[in-house]
């Protein structure tokens, strides 16, 4: 099979292999907190971190499914939608229709998961590219939460769910934090540690190499899409618990966060190659660019733009070390 896969490097001390495998985005991360901590003085305060950790843990659920989705060679741009959709749903169901929350946050789940599942199974059986799937399927969940909600935010005051994303983990960390730390646990052993995960590097380091070993390339793309999407639906209930509110378009823009941690993180755009650690310390890089740019009082459409920068740069030095790796393999050869 091509080894251009890249699975984490199994050391002794895992805390050592995570950091000498994102020594780069490790750099420009501590890089970062220097620069806006020299730049506002409200940068380091405990309130503001907390806030740059809650606004982190959003983006990395995402993050998470996305970095599957890349690895496999695709990418889904129906996750911010789907955040969107969940949430403003979750939050109708138990306030217009008068559902138990429970039941409204089940349904919400159910829904976001689903679509992730309509996606993967086109992309998986009818090999239509994700690219423009996942384009359709953001414009149906983004249009189903407009008109369920005929574009007005609804509020919701339940204590269950507004808790969920306010609370705190022994009044010391947010929930939000503990959700994210549980899930990069489980999705790192999952990646990392399982044939699932194996098959997943597989598929994007080489897809008829895989196909030809027996591995099971559709089961594994719907699974991944559905992940994403119970991940997004996940991500909206969070935030709309936050807000103690729904809103159809709470979710614009967070394809574009989650494919930046991604890139910035070490995920190669052709697939194969990536790891969780490394999303993570993208999403904490975009969190802290986010955070230090509102501090500072640069306009949410200037934020846009370094984003874009970013994406395009990371994307850009990617495709540099592909061809460099290439052009060493035949030296070698």
């Amino acid at each position: 099979m091509n080894q251009k896969n890249s699975k984490p490097v199994v050391s002794a001390n895992p805390l050592a292999a995570i950091f000498k495998g994102n020594t780069g985005i490790i750099a420009v991360l501590v890089i970062m907190c220097v620069i806006v901590s020299l730049a506002t003085d409200k940068f380091l305060t405990p309130n503001n971190l907390i806030s740059v950790l809650r606004q982190i843990s959003i983006n990395t659920y995402i993050a998470l499914g996305m970095t599957l989705i890349i690895i496999l060679g695709h990418i889904d741009l129906s996750v911010g939608a789907i955040v969107a959709m969940s949430g403003t749903l979750t939050v109708g169901f138990a306030v217009n229709q008068g559902m138990p929350v429970g039941v409204a946050i089940v349904l919400g789940l159910i829904l976001g998961t689903l679509a992730g599942l309509v996606s993967g199974s086109i992309v998986a059986v009818f090999r239509v590219p994700a690219f423009i799937i996942t384009m359709a399927m953001m414009n149906v969940c983004s249009g189903i939460a407009y008109v369920y909600s005929g574009g007005q935010s609804t509020r919701i005051t339940d204590s269950f769910f507004v808790s969920i994303g306010t609370g705190y983990f022994l009044n010391v960390i947010p929930l939000p934090v503990v959700y994210m730390v549980v899930l990069i646990a489980v999705f790192s052993f999952v990646l990392g540690k399982t044939r699932f995960g194996t098959y997943v590097y597989a598929i994007g380091g080489n897809r008829e190499a895989a196909r030809l070993s027996g591995v099971p390339i559709k089961k594994v793309e719907i699974i991944v899409f559905t992940l994403s999407g119970l991940l997004s639906a996940f991500a909206g209930l969070v935030l709309c618990s936050r807000m103690y509110s729904g809103q159809p378009s709470v979710g614009d823009g967070y394809e574009l966060d989650a494919i930046a941690a991604c890139v910035l993180g070490g995920t190669s755009m052709s697939g194969g190659k990536g790891h969780i650690s490394g999303t993570v310390f993208g999403a904490m890089v975009i969190g802290i660019i986010s955070n230090g740019l509102n501090l500072i009082g640069v306009s949410s459409y200037w934020q846009l733009i370094v984003k874009g920068l970013i994406i395009a740069c990371a994307v850009l030095l990617d495709a540099q070390k592909g061809r460099l790796t290439l052009m060493k393999k035949k030296k070698a050869a």
